[in-house]
Protein backbone atom coordinates (compact mmCIF):
# COMPACT_ATOMS: atom_id res chain seq x y z
CA UNK A 1 0.00 0.00 0.00
CA UNK A 2 1.70 3.86 -1.21
CA UNK A 3 2.41 6.25 1.80
CA UNK A 4 1.23 8.82 -0.48
CA UNK A 5 0.32 9.36 -3.73
CA UNK A 6 3.26 11.00 -4.66
CA UNK A 7 3.10 12.02 -8.06
CA UNK A 8 6.53 13.71 -9.91
CA UNK A 9 5.27 17.37 -9.23
CA UNK A 10 5.68 16.63 -5.61
CA UNK A 11 9.03 15.37 -6.01
CA UNK A 12 10.37 18.53 -8.07
CA UNK A 13 8.90 21.11 -5.97
CA UNK A 14 11.05 19.26 -2.62
CA UNK A 15 13.84 18.99 -5.19
CA UNK A 16 13.49 22.83 -5.74
CA UNK A 17 12.84 23.11 -1.94
CA UNK A 18 15.80 21.23 -0.74
CA UNK A 19 18.22 23.27 -3.28
CA UNK A 20 16.67 26.71 -1.88
CA UNK A 21 17.66 25.52 1.34
CA UNK A 22 21.08 23.96 0.56
CA UNK A 23 21.99 28.23 -1.18
CA UNK A 24 20.92 29.85 2.55
CA UNK A 25 23.48 31.24 4.08
CA UNK A 26 23.21 32.94 7.89
CA UNK A 27 27.08 34.32 8.08
CA UNK A 28 26.09 37.24 10.06
CA UNK A 29 25.84 37.06 13.52
CA UNK A 30 22.60 37.62 14.01
CA UNK A 31 19.88 36.83 16.68
CA UNK A 32 18.71 33.42 15.85
CA UNK A 33 21.61 32.86 12.83
CA UNK A 34 23.31 30.11 14.97
CA UNK A 35 19.35 28.51 15.04
CA UNK A 36 19.29 29.02 11.40
CA UNK A 37 22.25 27.24 10.60
CA UNK A 38 21.17 24.37 12.61
CA UNK A 39 17.79 23.95 11.24
CA UNK A 40 19.28 24.23 7.67
CA UNK A 41 21.40 21.05 8.23
CA UNK A 42 18.59 19.13 10.00
CA UNK A 43 16.14 20.35 6.69
CA UNK A 44 18.87 19.03 4.50
CA UNK A 45 19.14 16.06 6.20
CA UNK A 46 15.62 15.01 6.52
CA UNK A 47 15.13 16.26 2.78
CA UNK A 48 17.72 14.24 2.05
CA UNK A 49 18.18 11.02 4.02
CA UNK A 50 14.60 10.50 4.05
CA UNK A 51 11.56 12.71 2.88
CA UNK A 52 13.15 12.57 -0.91
CA UNK A 53 14.08 9.03 -0.42
CA UNK A 54 10.97 7.78 1.01
CA UNK A 55 8.78 9.03 -1.33
CA UNK A 56 10.83 7.93 -4.54
CA UNK A 57 10.80 4.41 -3.00
CA UNK A 58 7.21 4.06 -0.80
CA UNK A 59 7.80 -0.15 -0.67
CA UNK A 60 11.60 0.44 0.30
CA UNK A 61 11.68 -0.86 4.20
CA UNK A 62 10.83 1.24 7.50
CA UNK A 63 13.51 2.63 9.16
CA UNK A 64 13.55 2.27 12.96
CA UNK A 65 15.80 4.33 14.47
CA UNK A 66 16.72 3.56 17.81
CA UNK A 67 17.82 7.15 19.88
CA UNK A 68 18.67 7.65 23.47
CA UNK A 69 20.43 9.67 25.38
CA UNK A 70 23.79 7.98 27.03
CA UNK A 71 24.02 5.18 28.90
CA UNK A 72 19.96 4.16 28.32
CA UNK A 73 20.79 0.76 26.51
CA UNK A 74 19.96 1.54 23.07
CA UNK A 75 22.85 -1.01 21.65
CA UNK A 76 21.94 -3.95 24.54
CA UNK A 77 17.79 -3.47 23.10
CA UNK A 78 18.78 -3.59 19.33
CA UNK A 79 20.54 -6.80 19.97
CA UNK A 80 18.02 -8.19 22.53
CA UNK A 81 15.47 -7.14 18.96
CA UNK A 82 17.62 -9.21 16.90
CA UNK A 83 18.79 -11.67 18.92
CA UNK A 84 22.10 -11.65 18.59
CA UNK A 85 25.07 -8.50 19.57
CA UNK A 86 25.48 -6.59 16.21
CA UNK A 87 26.25 -3.55 17.96
CA UNK A 88 28.98 -2.87 21.42
CA UNK A 89 27.49 -2.38 24.52
CA UNK A 90 29.87 -1.46 27.29
CA UNK A 91 30.59 0.52 29.99
CA UNK A 92 32.61 3.22 28.35
CA UNK A 93 31.18 6.08 26.83
CA UNK A 94 30.61 6.82 23.83
CA UNK A 95 29.55 3.73 23.54
CA UNK A 96 28.20 3.53 20.18
CA UNK A 97 30.52 5.26 17.30
CA UNK A 98 29.69 3.76 14.25
CA UNK A 99 26.12 3.70 13.86
CA UNK A 100 24.30 0.33 12.74
CA UNK A 101 22.14 -0.67 10.93
CA UNK A 102 20.33 -4.02 10.78
CA UNK A 103 17.75 -5.62 8.21
CA UNK A 104 16.55 -8.84 6.69
CA UNK A 105 19.10 -10.11 4.04
CA UNK A 106 15.79 -9.63 0.91
CA UNK A 107 15.94 -6.18 2.24
CA UNK A 108 19.81 -5.37 1.73
CA UNK A 109 19.93 -3.71 -1.33
CA UNK A 110 17.73 -1.25 0.08
CA UNK A 111 20.79 0.23 2.05
CA UNK A 112 23.78 -0.61 -0.05
CA UNK A 113 23.35 2.69 -2.53
CA UNK A 114 22.77 6.46 -1.07
CA UNK A 115 18.93 5.78 -1.00
CA UNK A 116 19.27 6.79 2.78
CA UNK A 117 22.06 8.64 4.48
CA UNK A 118 24.18 9.60 1.27
CA UNK A 119 26.72 11.49 3.87
CA UNK A 120 27.71 7.80 4.96
CA UNK A 121 30.15 5.37 3.58
CA UNK A 122 29.02 1.88 3.91
CA UNK A 123 30.78 -0.97 5.72
CA UNK A 124 29.86 -4.33 6.02
CA UNK A 125 30.92 -6.69 8.97
CA UNK A 126 31.56 -10.25 9.01
CA UNK A 127 28.46 -11.98 10.60
CA UNK A 128 29.06 -13.77 13.98
CA UNK A 129 26.63 -16.84 14.16
CA UNK A 130 27.52 -17.44 17.99
CA UNK A 131 26.99 -14.88 20.56
CA UNK A 132 29.98 -13.97 21.87
CA UNK A 133 30.45 -13.95 25.52
CA UNK A 134 29.93 -10.92 27.85
CA UNK A 135 33.82 -10.95 28.95
CA UNK A 136 35.18 -10.70 25.28
CA UNK A 137 33.38 -7.02 24.86
CA UNK A 138 36.34 -5.14 24.77
CA UNK A 139 37.99 -7.67 22.51
CA UNK A 140 35.21 -7.46 20.23
CA UNK A 141 35.00 -3.64 20.46
CA UNK A 142 38.68 -3.46 19.33
CA UNK A 143 38.42 -5.69 16.46
CA UNK A 144 35.48 -3.97 15.24
CA UNK A 145 37.23 -1.09 15.39
CA UNK A 146 40.07 -2.11 13.36
CA UNK A 147 38.07 -2.92 10.69
CA UNK A 148 36.50 0.00 10.75
CA UNK A 149 40.23 1.73 10.30
CA UNK A 150 39.81 3.19 13.58
CA UNK A 151 41.02 3.08 17.65
CA UNK A 152 38.12 2.20 19.70
CA UNK A 153 39.99 4.73 22.23
CA UNK A 154 39.85 7.72 19.65
CA UNK A 155 36.91 9.99 19.79
CA UNK A 156 35.57 9.12 16.71
CA UNK A 157 36.64 7.37 13.26
CA UNK A 158 38.40 9.22 10.38
CA UNK A 159 35.65 8.84 8.05
CA UNK A 160 31.81 8.51 9.12
CA UNK A 161 30.07 5.35 7.62
CA UNK A 162 27.20 2.68 8.49
CA UNK A 163 27.54 -0.44 9.36
CA UNK A 164 25.19 -2.39 7.64
CA UNK A 165 24.89 -6.26 9.21
CA UNK A 166 21.59 -8.76 8.04
CA UNK A 167 19.51 -11.12 10.09
CA UNK A 168 16.71 -13.29 9.12
CA UNK A 169 15.19 -12.99 12.73
CA UNK A 170 14.21 -9.56 11.74
CA UNK A 171 11.02 -9.15 9.69
CA UNK A 172 11.19 -8.35 6.28
CA UNK A 173 10.42 -4.74 5.47
CA UNK A 174 11.89 -3.58 8.62
CA UNK A 175 15.32 -2.12 9.36
CA UNK A 176 16.79 -1.43 12.77
CA UNK A 177 19.41 1.26 13.43
CA UNK A 178 21.24 1.74 16.19
CA UNK A 179 22.19 5.52 16.66
CA UNK A 180 25.08 7.28 18.65
CA UNK A 181 23.97 8.87 21.53
CA UNK A 182 22.29 12.39 21.15
CA UNK A 183 24.29 13.94 24.31
CA UNK A 184 27.48 12.50 22.93
CA UNK A 185 30.55 13.86 24.69
CA UNK A 186 31.81 14.24 20.94
CA UNK A 187 29.96 16.50 19.30
CA UNK A 188 30.42 14.97 16.09
CA UNK A 189 28.23 12.06 17.15
CA UNK A 190 25.56 14.36 18.66
CA UNK A 191 25.34 15.83 14.80
CA UNK A 192 25.23 12.22 13.70
CA UNK A 193 22.27 11.12 15.93
CA UNK A 194 20.11 13.92 14.51
CA UNK A 195 20.93 13.43 11.09
CA UNK A 196 19.71 9.54 11.63
CA UNK A 197 17.01 10.35 13.42
CA UNK A 198 15.77 12.80 10.56
CA UNK A 199 16.30 9.58 8.82
CA UNK A 200 13.86 7.54 10.69
CA UNK A 201 9.84 6.50 9.75
CA UNK A 202 10.07 5.56 13.36
CA UNK A 203 11.47 6.67 16.11
CA UNK A 204 12.24 4.39 18.95
CA UNK A 205 13.78 6.77 21.74
CA UNK A 206 14.90 4.91 24.49
CA UNK A 207 15.02 6.28 28.49
CA UNK A 208 15.76 5.32 31.63
CA UNK A 209 14.45 4.90 35.01
CA UNK A 210 17.01 7.03 36.61
CA UNK A 211 16.83 9.69 33.79
CA UNK A 212 13.36 9.48 32.25
CA UNK A 213 12.27 13.41 33.43
CA UNK A 214 15.72 14.84 31.73
CA UNK A 215 15.48 17.53 29.71
CA UNK A 216 17.35 15.27 26.67
CA UNK A 217 14.48 12.91 26.33
CA UNK A 218 11.66 15.29 26.67
CA UNK A 219 13.38 17.53 23.77
CA UNK A 220 12.91 14.37 21.67
CA UNK A 221 9.96 13.89 22.16
CA UNK A 222 8.64 17.60 21.64
CA UNK A 223 10.73 17.25 18.58
CA UNK A 224 9.21 14.33 17.58
CA UNK A 225 5.69 15.34 18.33
CA UNK A 226 6.66 18.83 16.36
CA UNK A 227 6.89 16.69 13.12
CA UNK A 228 4.36 14.16 13.77
CA UNK A 229 6.77 11.24 13.95
CA UNK A 230 5.50 7.79 14.74
CA UNK A 231 7.37 7.61 17.79
CA UNK A 232 7.29 4.43 20.12
CA UNK A 233 8.75 5.02 23.89
CA UNK A 234 10.80 2.81 26.06
CA UNK A 235 11.73 2.92 29.46
CA UNK A 236 14.78 0.85 30.03
CA UNK A 237 16.52 -0.74 33.16
CA UNK A 238 13.57 0.22 35.48
CA UNK A 239 14.16 -1.67 38.94
CA UNK A 240 11.42 -4.62 39.23
CA UNK A 241 10.03 -3.62 42.87
CA UNK A 242 8.81 0.09 41.45
CA UNK A 243 8.39 -0.92 37.66
CA UNK A 244 4.79 -0.05 38.04
CA UNK A 245 5.28 3.55 39.91
CA UNK A 246 8.00 4.99 37.55
CA UNK A 247 5.62 3.70 34.21
CA UNK A 248 2.89 5.31 35.67
CA UNK A 249 4.63 8.77 36.71
CA UNK A 250 6.20 8.34 32.71
CA UNK A 251 2.51 7.81 31.30
CA UNK A 252 1.18 10.48 33.48
CA UNK A 253 4.20 13.15 32.28
CA UNK A 254 3.56 12.10 28.34
CA UNK A 255 0.17 12.76 28.91
CA UNK A 256 0.76 15.93 30.20
CA UNK A 257 2.94 16.77 27.19
CA UNK A 258 0.25 15.95 24.36
CA UNK A 259 1.83 12.30 23.71
CA UNK A 260 -0.93 10.38 25.56
CA UNK A 261 -0.83 8.05 22.51
CA UNK A 262 2.57 7.47 21.86
CA UNK A 263 2.92 3.36 22.87
CA UNK A 264 5.50 2.67 25.50
CA UNK A 265 6.98 0.06 26.89
CA UNK A 266 9.20 -0.63 29.68
CA UNK A 267 12.07 -2.88 30.19
CA UNK A 268 12.84 -4.79 33.37
CA UNK A 269 16.52 -3.92 35.03
CA UNK A 270 18.05 -7.68 34.46
CA UNK A 271 21.60 -8.29 34.07
CA UNK A 272 22.42 -7.92 30.45
CA UNK A 273 23.00 -11.38 30.12
CA UNK A 274 21.18 -14.49 28.46
CA UNK A 275 23.08 -17.32 29.15
CA UNK A 276 26.20 -14.97 28.97
CA UNK A 277 25.65 -13.59 25.31
CA UNK A 278 24.40 -10.06 26.73
CA UNK A 279 21.51 -9.88 25.47
CA UNK A 280 17.89 -9.14 27.30
CA UNK A 281 15.68 -12.45 27.86
CA UNK A 282 13.23 -13.17 24.69
CA UNK A 283 10.24 -11.69 26.76
CA UNK A 284 11.90 -8.47 28.25
CA UNK A 285 11.58 -7.34 24.79
CA UNK A 286 8.38 -9.31 22.62
CA UNK A 287 6.05 -6.51 23.07
CA UNK A 288 8.40 -4.14 21.03
CA UNK A 289 9.48 -6.93 18.75
CA UNK A 290 5.99 -7.60 17.93
CA UNK A 291 4.70 -4.27 17.66
CA UNK A 292 7.62 -3.05 14.97
CA UNK A 293 6.72 -6.21 13.54
CA UNK A 294 3.18 -5.99 12.78
CA UNK A 295 4.15 -2.07 11.73
CA UNK A 296 6.19 -4.28 8.73
CA UNK A 297 4.13 -6.53 7.98
CA UNK A 298 0.51 -5.17 8.08
CA UNK A 299 0.02 -3.09 4.97
CA UNK A 300 -2.21 -1.14 6.31
CA UNK A 301 -0.23 -0.48 9.73
CA UNK A 302 2.61 0.37 7.61
CA UNK A 303 0.68 2.63 5.79
CA UNK A 304 -0.33 4.68 8.87
CA UNK A 305 3.30 4.66 10.31
CA UNK A 306 5.06 5.86 7.00
CA UNK A 307 2.54 8.21 6.08
CA UNK A 308 2.06 9.79 9.76
CA UNK A 309 5.59 10.59 9.50
CA UNK A 310 5.86 11.75 5.98
CA UNK A 311 2.95 14.11 5.95
CA UNK A 312 3.90 15.44 9.43
CA UNK A 313 7.84 15.63 7.61
CA UNK A 314 5.95 17.57 4.80
CA UNK A 315 3.91 19.61 7.46
CA UNK A 316 6.50 20.80 9.07
CA UNK A 317 8.48 22.20 6.61
CA UNK A 318 5.78 24.99 5.65
CA UNK A 319 7.04 26.81 9.26
CA UNK A 320 10.77 25.70 9.30
CA UNK A 321 11.66 27.22 5.74
CA UNK A 322 9.48 30.10 6.24
CA UNK A 323 11.58 30.67 8.84
CA UNK A 324 14.66 30.18 6.89
CA UNK A 325 13.33 32.48 4.47
CA UNK A 326 12.78 35.44 7.04
CA UNK A 327 16.44 34.51 8.63
CA UNK A 328 17.68 34.93 4.84
CA UNK A 329 15.86 38.26 4.45
CA UNK A 330 17.61 39.23 7.81
CA UNK A 331 20.80 38.59 7.08
CA UNK A 332 20.29 40.12 3.61
CA UNK A 333 18.79 43.47 5.39
CA UNK A 334 22.25 43.34 7.69
CA UNK A 335 24.35 42.67 4.98
CA UNK A 336 22.88 46.03 3.04
CA UNK A 337 23.41 47.81 6.57
CA UNK A 338 27.09 47.16 6.46
CA UNK A 339 27.22 47.94 3.23
CA UNK A 340 25.80 51.11 3.59
CA UNK A 341 28.17 52.30 6.40
CA UNK A 342 31.12 51.41 4.18
CA UNK A 343 29.44 53.29 1.02
CA UNK A 344 28.71 55.88 3.60
CA UNK A 345 31.73 56.61 4.72
CA UNK A 346 33.80 56.67 1.24
CA UNK A 347 31.24 59.04 -0.61
CA UNK A 348 31.67 61.81 2.85
CA UNK A 349 35.40 60.76 2.02
CA UNK A 350 35.25 61.94 -1.61
CA UNK A 351 33.33 65.33 -0.49
CA UNK A 352 36.26 65.80 2.33
CA UNK A 353 39.16 65.58 -0.67
CA UNK A 354 37.16 67.49 -3.40
CA UNK A 355 36.68 70.10 -0.51
CA UNK A 356 39.91 70.66 1.11
CA UNK A 357 40.55 70.81 -2.94
CA UNK A 358 38.10 73.43 -3.22
CA UNK A 359 39.60 75.82 -0.65
CA UNK A 360 43.42 75.33 -1.62
CA UNK A 361 44.85 73.40 1.01
CA UNK A 362 47.35 71.79 -1.29
CA UNK A 363 48.98 75.02 -1.71
CA UNK A 364 50.45 75.87 1.51
CA UNK A 365 53.36 75.40 3.18
CA UNK A 366 56.31 73.82 1.02
CA UNK A 367 54.18 73.87 -1.74
CA UNK A 368 53.16 77.39 -1.43
CA UNK A 369 56.59 78.34 -1.31
CA UNK A 370 57.79 76.09 -4.13
CA UNK A 371 54.74 77.95 -6.53
CA UNK A 372 55.95 81.60 -5.32
CA UNK A 373 59.60 80.97 -6.13
CA UNK A 374 58.64 79.28 -9.86
CA UNK A 375 59.83 79.15 -11.97
CA UNK A 376 63.08 81.25 -10.87
CA UNK A 377 63.81 79.48 -7.21
CA UNK A 378 62.26 76.13 -7.98
CA UNK A 379 61.88 73.84 -10.67
CA UNK A 380 58.36 72.68 -12.04
CA UNK A 381 59.19 69.12 -10.80
CA UNK A 382 59.47 70.33 -6.97
CA UNK A 383 56.39 71.99 -7.44
CA UNK A 384 54.91 68.46 -8.76
CA UNK A 385 56.02 67.09 -6.08
CA UNK A 386 54.79 68.80 -3.49
CA UNK A 387 51.36 68.35 -4.93
CA UNK A 388 52.39 64.73 -5.02
CA UNK A 389 52.96 64.49 -1.59
CA UNK A 390 50.24 66.35 -0.27
CA UNK A 391 47.03 64.62 -2.57
CA UNK A 392 48.64 61.27 -1.37
CA UNK A 393 48.69 62.85 2.26
CA UNK A 394 44.76 64.04 1.64
CA UNK A 395 43.39 60.78 0.16
CA UNK A 396 44.83 58.51 2.58
CA UNK A 397 43.91 61.01 5.71
CA UNK A 398 40.65 60.60 4.16
CA UNK A 399 40.71 57.01 3.35
CA UNK A 400 41.45 56.79 7.51
CA UNK A 401 38.70 58.95 8.55
CA UNK A 402 36.16 56.92 6.43
CA UNK A 403 37.74 53.31 7.97
CA UNK A 404 37.28 54.81 11.78
CA UNK A 405 33.87 55.90 10.88
CA UNK A 406 32.93 52.70 9.56
CA UNK A 407 34.71 51.23 12.78
CA UNK A 408 32.47 53.02 14.71
CA UNK A 409 28.99 52.21 13.46
CA UNK A 410 30.08 48.54 13.09
CA UNK A 411 30.74 48.21 16.88
CA UNK A 412 27.40 49.75 17.25
CA UNK A 413 25.65 46.90 14.87
CA UNK A 414 24.34 43.62 16.22
CA UNK A 415 25.17 42.09 12.88
CA UNK A 416 28.67 42.89 13.10
CA UNK A 417 30.82 39.92 11.47
CA UNK A 418 33.83 38.11 12.35
CA UNK A 419 37.47 39.88 13.33
CA UNK A 420 38.56 39.17 9.91
CA UNK A 421 36.14 40.81 7.97
CA UNK A 422 35.99 43.45 10.50
CA UNK A 423 39.76 44.15 9.58
CA UNK A 424 39.37 44.58 6.26
CA UNK A 425 36.51 46.23 6.17
CA UNK A 426 38.02 48.62 8.83
CA UNK A 427 41.71 49.17 7.64
CA UNK A 428 43.01 45.69 7.67
CA UNK A 429 44.20 45.58 11.10
CA UNK A 430 44.28 47.41 14.44
CA UNK A 431 46.01 50.77 14.79
CA UNK A 432 49.14 50.76 16.57
CA UNK A 433 49.69 47.06 15.89
CA UNK A 434 52.74 45.86 13.24
CA UNK A 435 49.92 44.99 11.12
CA UNK A 436 48.17 47.95 11.44
CA UNK A 437 51.57 50.17 10.53
CA UNK A 438 52.04 47.68 7.23
CA UNK A 439 48.59 47.93 6.43
CA UNK A 440 49.26 51.82 6.85
CA UNK A 441 51.88 51.97 4.43
CA UNK A 442 50.26 49.69 2.02
CA UNK A 443 47.46 51.89 1.84
CA UNK A 444 49.54 54.51 1.39
CA UNK A 445 51.46 53.51 -1.40
CA UNK A 446 48.52 52.32 -3.27
CA UNK A 447 47.08 56.48 -2.91
CA UNK A 448 50.77 57.50 -4.34
CA UNK A 449 50.66 55.19 -7.32
CA UNK A 450 47.44 56.98 -8.27
CA UNK A 451 48.32 60.18 -7.90
CA UNK A 452 51.41 59.60 -9.95
CA UNK A 453 49.35 58.74 -12.64
CA UNK A 454 47.39 61.48 -12.40
CA UNK A 455 50.61 63.05 -12.22
CA UNK A 456 51.99 61.67 -15.63
CA UNK A 457 48.11 61.95 -17.15
CA UNK A 458 48.40 65.77 -16.42
CA UNK A 459 52.32 66.34 -18.37
CA UNK A 460 51.06 64.25 -21.35
CA UNK A 461 47.80 66.37 -21.46
CA UNK A 462 49.83 69.52 -21.52
CA UNK A 463 52.55 68.42 -23.80
CA UNK A 464 49.73 67.04 -26.33
CA UNK A 465 48.36 70.64 -25.87
CA UNK A 466 51.82 72.33 -26.79
CA UNK A 467 52.08 70.43 -30.38
CA UNK A 468 48.61 71.41 -31.06
CA UNK A 469 48.81 74.81 -30.84
CA UNK A 470 51.87 76.88 -32.57
CA UNK A 471 52.64 79.80 -29.94
CA UNK A 472 56.32 79.39 -29.73
CA UNK A 473 55.92 78.12 -25.85
CA UNK A 474 59.12 77.75 -25.13
CA UNK A 475 58.93 75.89 -21.83
CA UNK A 476 58.96 71.98 -21.43
CA UNK A 477 55.72 70.01 -20.62
CA UNK A 478 56.30 69.58 -17.09
CA UNK A 479 56.66 73.20 -16.37
CA UNK A 480 52.98 73.57 -18.32
CA UNK A 481 51.79 70.47 -15.85
CA UNK A 482 52.94 72.54 -12.86
CA UNK A 483 50.94 75.39 -13.94
CA UNK A 484 47.53 73.17 -14.62
CA UNK A 485 48.34 71.92 -11.53
CA UNK A 486 48.30 74.81 -9.73
CA UNK A 487 45.06 76.00 -11.29
CA UNK A 488 43.15 72.96 -10.15
CA UNK A 489 44.32 72.40 -6.24
CA UNK A 490 45.65 76.22 -5.79
CA UNK A 491 42.31 77.45 -4.38
CA UNK A 492 42.48 81.14 -4.29
CA UNK A 493 45.41 81.51 -6.22
CA UNK A 494 43.88 79.39 -8.75
CA UNK A 495 43.23 82.60 -10.63
CA UNK A 496 46.99 83.38 -11.14
CA UNK A 497 48.02 79.98 -12.26
CA UNK A 498 45.69 80.04 -15.18
CA UNK A 499 46.61 83.81 -16.06
CA UNK A 500 50.23 82.44 -16.69
CA UNK A 501 49.01 78.89 -18.27
CA UNK A 502 46.59 80.88 -20.82
CA UNK A 503 49.42 83.37 -21.40
CA UNK A 504 51.44 80.98 -22.44
CA UNK A 505 49.08 78.63 -24.71
CA UNK A 506 46.21 80.92 -25.10
CA UNK A 507 42.53 80.99 -23.62
CA UNK A 508 40.77 78.80 -25.43
CA UNK A 509 43.88 76.19 -24.54
CA UNK A 510 44.16 77.40 -21.22
CA UNK A 511 40.07 76.55 -20.96
CA UNK A 512 40.43 73.23 -22.68
CA UNK A 513 43.15 72.46 -20.21
CA UNK A 514 41.50 73.27 -17.28
CA UNK A 515 38.28 71.20 -18.21
CA UNK A 516 40.60 68.25 -18.75
CA UNK A 517 42.22 68.89 -15.83
CA UNK A 518 39.29 68.99 -13.72
CA UNK A 519 38.17 65.55 -15.28
CA UNK A 520 41.32 63.68 -14.55
CA UNK A 521 41.54 64.82 -10.83
CA UNK A 522 38.14 63.59 -10.04
CA UNK A 523 38.80 60.37 -11.78
CA UNK A 524 41.31 59.56 -9.87
CA UNK A 525 40.79 60.87 -6.65
CA UNK A 526 37.51 58.22 -6.92
CA UNK A 527 39.25 55.72 -8.73
CA UNK A 528 41.61 55.99 -5.47
CA UNK A 529 38.80 56.49 -2.61
CA UNK A 530 36.73 54.02 -4.51
CA UNK A 531 39.36 51.02 -5.08
CA UNK A 532 39.99 51.41 -1.22
CA UNK A 533 36.58 50.93 -0.38
CA UNK A 534 35.58 48.53 -3.03
CA UNK A 535 38.28 46.18 -1.17
CA UNK A 536 36.70 46.81 1.97
CA UNK A 537 33.05 45.78 0.32
CA UNK A 538 34.92 42.40 -1.22
CA UNK A 539 34.25 40.60 2.60
CA UNK A 540 31.02 41.29 2.29
CA UNK A 541 30.07 40.45 -1.22
CA UNK A 542 31.60 37.11 -0.52
CA UNK A 543 29.28 36.40 2.49
CA UNK A 544 26.95 35.39 -0.21
CA UNK A 545 23.86 37.38 1.37
CA UNK A 546 21.83 37.94 -1.60
CA UNK A 547 17.99 37.97 -1.46
CA UNK A 548 17.88 35.17 -3.91
CA UNK A 549 17.56 32.29 -1.18
CA UNK A 550 14.55 33.58 0.67
CA UNK A 551 12.98 34.41 -2.79
CA UNK A 552 14.36 31.62 -4.19
CA UNK A 553 12.33 29.37 -0.93
CA UNK A 554 9.42 31.36 -0.77
CA UNK A 555 8.50 30.24 -3.89
CA UNK A 556 9.55 26.63 -3.99
CA UNK A 557 7.17 26.10 -0.82
CA UNK A 558 4.30 28.55 -2.11
CA UNK A 559 4.57 24.96 -5.48
CA UNK A 560 5.41 22.69 -2.90
CA UNK A 561 1.98 23.49 -0.78
CA UNK A 562 0.39 22.89 -4.27
CA UNK A 563 2.04 19.23 -5.00
CA UNK A 564 1.38 18.33 -1.74
CA UNK A 565 -2.68 19.31 -1.83
CA UNK A 566 -2.49 16.66 -4.68
CA UNK A 567 -0.05 14.30 -2.82
CA UNK A 568 -2.62 14.40 -0.19
CA UNK A 569 -5.86 14.32 -2.18
CA UNK A 570 -6.47 10.48 -1.84
CA UNK A 571 -6.32 10.09 2.07
CA UNK A 572 -5.61 6.42 3.88
CA UNK A 573 -9.26 4.11 4.61
CA UNK A 574 -10.63 1.27 4.63
CA UNK A 575 -10.93 -1.20 7.54
CA UNK A 576 -7.32 -2.44 8.28
CA UNK A 577 -5.74 0.97 8.06
CA UNK A 578 -8.78 2.02 10.65
CA UNK A 579 -7.89 -1.11 12.89
CA UNK A 580 -4.16 -0.63 13.05
CA UNK A 581 -4.86 3.11 13.68
CA UNK A 582 -6.69 1.88 16.69
CA UNK A 583 -4.41 -0.45 17.53
CA UNK A 584 -1.16 1.73 17.74
CA UNK A 585 -2.78 3.62 20.67
CA UNK A 586 -4.35 1.26 22.71
CA UNK A 587 -2.75 -1.86 24.62
CA UNK A 588 0.06 -1.24 24.02
CA UNK A 589 1.14 1.91 26.31
CA UNK A 590 0.96 -1.45 29.17
CA UNK A 591 3.83 -1.62 31.12
CA UNK A 592 5.86 -5.35 30.11
CA UNK A 593 7.60 -6.37 32.91
CA UNK A 594 7.80 -10.33 32.82
CA UNK A 595 11.89 -11.40 32.81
Amino acid sequence: MAILNVRPELLDALSAVREGVAAARFPLPLPGAHRARLSRDELLAQLDDYLIPRLRAPKAPLLAVVGGSTGAGKSTLVNSLVGRRVSEAGVLRPTTRTPVLVCHPEDEHWFKGERVLPRLGRVWMPRQEVPAPASDDDVQGCAAEELLGADARDEEPAERALRIETDTALSPGLALLDAPDVDSLVASNRDLAAELLCAADIWVLVTTAARYADAVPWNLLRTAREYDVTLVTVLDRVPHQIASDVARQYGSLLIREGLADVPRFTVPELPESAGGSGLLPATAVAGLRNWLTQRALDPAARAVAGRRTAVGALASLRSRVTALANASAAQHAAALRLTGHIEEAYEEARARVRRHIAMGELLAGDAHALWRGFPVDSRAEEVLDAYETGLTTLLASSVAAADERVAEAWRRDPARPGAEITEIATGRAEKGSRAGADAADDGRARMNLLVRRWRRCLEELTEEEARAVDHGFGRDAEEAAAMLATALVGGGNAADAYRSLASAFGEPSARRLRECGVRLLATYVERALYGERDTRLAPLDELETAPDPQVDLIAALSVLRKAEASALSGPLSGPGAQKSSQSQSQSHSQSQTER
